[in-house]
């Protein structure tokens, strides 16, 4: 099954099957069955397949990563995007994964979501492990988590765009007005927080280089969470975005400049040339911070996006029985099978 290439080791794994997980899956949840949404009557109907080489315009396209570990979350998120989708037989999306799970999880996700249009990668680990130095939390270093930066290399070049969605988050309105926003000249678009205090994502060591200093000059940069992107892959394929990104992870291996595992690098990158989205599009940091987890509550405004970011996640604060208030909006797009305690048989 496997394909070497020059950057990445990649498997697609087709056909799409409908099947049921086995008990070869008992290490992995089990989630009931999704029910089946349908295209509006405005709806283009149109069909993917991984051979298309042309760009669909009527196509949206979500890239996810999937582990065991964030399973449950990652299923909740693809039935919020359905649920609330205009046109959901028109969203495709893109999962990564690493080789070691990848069949037991597009069992699940096929058993799951049996009209779902979806394709699996392979993310080879050994890519980033090299690159990768600590941080301030555990699940910040592991390898899936810098999946994002390769999503050029990963998908189709017929995939001219792309959402970026982590897999602690829900979304509670049309995601295709998230996928028609305008990038204009830019890459990525995200919403912006310059408010936060950018120089806290950063160590003294590179605020006391000039040439580090020297990355940002000319831009105002501005703080935005990588967990909800619009990525031109065009762009970002002619720009070498992945190569930029790959500099600054060698350049912290050998100096420490910062703390925070993938979200530094796309700072440096790309902050302050960033398309703003509104920020109704990332209602984010709802897991609290990065050490204690604690509850949040909601910025002002319009939410149309619900994200977890954070220590604290909502399925395991529920399942512990000591969740937080807004982990109930979190709970109807929960799939999880709970094991009953009383058997029929």
């Amino acid at each position: 099954m496997s394909a070497l290439c020059l950057r990445l080791c990649l498997f697609l794994l087709l056909p799409i099957a409908i099947s049921s997980v086995t008990a070869t899956d008992t290490d992995l949840p089990a989630f009931r069955e999704a029910p089946a949404f349908r295209n509006g009557r405005e709806c283009f109907k149109t069909a993917w397949s991984p051979e298309d080489r042309t760009h669909n315009p009527s196509i949206i396209h979500i890239a996810m990563t999937l582990d065991a570990i964030y399973l449950r979350g990652s299923v909740a998120g693809v039935l919020s995007v359905l649920q609330h989708a205009s046109c959901p037989e028109n969203v495709v999306f893109h999962f990564i994964a690493t080789h070691r799970r990848s069949a037991d999880l597009r069992r699940t996700i096929s058993s799951t979501f049996p009209y779902l249009t979806f394709q699996i990668y392979h993310f080879d680990p050994n890519l980033v492990l090299s690159k990768i130095s600590s941080s301030i939390r555990r699940a910040l270093d592991q390898p899936l988590n810098y999946a994002r930066i390769y999503l050029a290399d990963l998908l189709s070049t017929a995939v001219r765009r792309v959402i970026y969605f982590d897999s602690d988050l829900v979304v509670v309105d049309d995601v295709a007005k998230l996928w028609g926003i305008d990038l204009g000249r830019h890459v990525v678009g995200a919403p912006e927080y310059c408010h936060a205090n950018f120089t806290h994502y950063f160590t003294s060591r590179f605020w006391s280089s000039q040439g580090y200093r020297s990355a940002l000059r000319g831009r105002k940069p501005c703080y935005f969470n990588t967990g909800v992107m619009v990525i031109d892959l065009g762009r970002w394929r002619e720009g070498r975005y992945t190569v930029k990104l790959e500099t600054w992870m060698r350049i912290q291996k050998r100096h420490r400049i910062y703390e925070l595992g993938s979200l530094p690098p796309f700072l440096l990158v790309f902050a302050g040339d960033v398309e703003r989205v509104e920020h109704r599009w990332n209602q984010h940091g709802l897991g609290g911070d990065n050490l204690e987890g604690l509850c949040r509550n909601l910025h002002p405004g319009p939410v149309s996006l619900l994200h977890w970011s954070g220590k604290g996640k909502p399925w395991l604060r529920l399942d512990s029985r000591r969740p937080c208030p807004l982990d109930s909006l979190w709970a109807p797009y929960d799939l999880f099978r709970y094991s009953p305690l009383i058997s029929d048989s």
